[in-house]
């Protein structure tokens, strides 16, 4: 297979690149912003223009880009110094195309176009205390009124929800069937009240991620996605993709910058790099980084193809979070003394890098679920392998022994 751009992709790229180089935000332009404000400065200008979630159809904000110049422009956007725009994966990479998949036309029209602009923030409530990484053991409740939903319970590790305007929600509306068979799945408005969210302080010091309480929220029943008992198959929609953006590879440590800082560090006065050891592990990691890329390709083909993509999706995920903490240890050990240093504005190492993705890869192993969930799906649905028992399998959830 031939990865070198075709003449058509050369040109897409040579444009986009002129387009980016000649709008990228200055810092004159951006004085007295917060980071939030930068992201939504940067993402309302490239969707003015047309090059914001360029993949989506005109109509909901994008310009019916394929899939192939999608990557272009991304390679190309993280070669300029452009405000962070993480803030909007969640919204743009999994609530989007879930809305895109079964949301009413009416829906798409007024939310996926404010989400390619960074008008709108998106959160993703799926996690919860007592069910660990098996989002069917969900136990928020919502119970039929009228034309509305009332809502109780609690959701957990809710990247975003502290500034989020928006939010995905998947909730048990049947208790006394089978668990996957039970679920419902709505946006709401994270405003509503009875919605109380609650920061968790992370080792990093930073807050992230969030707890989310509800009190009898009412969600009206127009902002169900899919029928009543089919959020099961409404959020395979949301992880696939999820996933997917995950896998991807996208923020933490990188092979170039620990083969940069072994060029950089001595051991025993000479270059780290000329080390044995540590060009055998910068080999190792080198054949990971390039399998994940190759593999991705294998995404990229279904999404060209307009479909969902698969299972494969978690074999980026389980090798790219474990690649890049252990990348991240590495780096600190060759540090040494400044490894243990985490400050931005005395750390000369990639502006503490290293310390930042070694605090904070943990989070991303768990994120879209935990490493032993990824091997099963692996094992199971990309190899083939046995399913293991499950004891819960075609039983009411009621009956679902709890360990209490």
């Amino acid at each position: 297979m031939d990865f070198e751009d075709t003449p058509q992709e050369a040109e897409f790229r040579q444009k986009a690149r002129a387009w980016l180089e000649a709008n990228v935000p200055t810092e004159e332009e951006m004085a007295d912003m917060d980071g939030m404000a930068r992201a939504k400065f940067w993402q309302k200008r490239k969707a003015d223009a047309g090059w914001a979630c360029i993949r989506w159809p005109e109509e909901y904000g994008g310009r019916g880009a394929n899939a192939i110049e999608q990557v272009i422009l991304g390679q190309e956007e993280s070669k300029i110094d452009a405000p962070e725009t993480g803030v909007f994966s969640i919204g743009q990479g999994m609530a989007a195309p879930t809305l895109m998949t079964w949301a009413d036309e009416e829906a798409k029209q007024r939310f996926i176009p404010r989400l390619a602009s960074g008008e709108d923030i998106w959160c993703q409530l799926f996690s919860e205390p007592a069910g660990g990484s098996d989002l069917a053991a969900l136990r928020t409740k919502a119970e039929k009124d009228g034309d509305d939903w009332v809502i109780n319970g609690q959701k957990i590790w809710t990247s975003g929800a502290h500034y989020s305007d928006w939010g995905i929600l998947v909730v048990r509306t049947d208790p006394n069937v089978p668990k996957h068979k039970g679920l419902s799945y709505f946006y709401i408005d994270m405003k509503s009240p009875g919605i109380e969210i609650k920061p968790i302080k992370q080792i990093s010091g930073e807050s992230n991620f969030n707890e989310v309480y509800f009190t009898d929220v009412r969600v009206p029943d127009s902002q169900r996605l899919g029928e009543v008992g089919q959020g099961w198959q409404v959020s395979l929609t949301t992880l696939m993709n999820e996933r997917a953006s995950i896998g991807a590879g996208g923020g933490g440590t990188k092979f170039s910058s620990v083969k940069r800082l072994a060029q950089s560090v001595e051991i025993d006065g000479r270059p780290a790099i000329e080390d044995s050891a540590v060009r055998a592990k910068l080999a190792t990691w080198y054949v990971q980084e390039a399998g994940l890329k190759y593999t991705s390709y294998r995404t990229l083909s279904a999404l060209s193809r307009g479909e969902i993509p698969g299972p494969e999706n978690s074999i980026g995920k389980l090798v790219g979070g474990m690649k890049s903490q252990d990348m991240a240890s590495f780096a600190i050990d060759l540090l040494e003394q400044q490894g243990i240093v985490r400050d931005r504005e005395t750390d000369e190492a990639f502006e503490a890098l290293f310390q930042d993705t070694y605090m904070g890869i943990p989070g991303l192993r768990i994120a879209g679920g935990t490493d032993e969930i990824m091997a099963n799906i692996i094992a199971e649905r990309v190899l083939g392998l046995p399913q293991e028992p499950r004891m819960d399998k075609g039983i009411p959830f009621t009956e679902v022994p709890t360990g209490s």
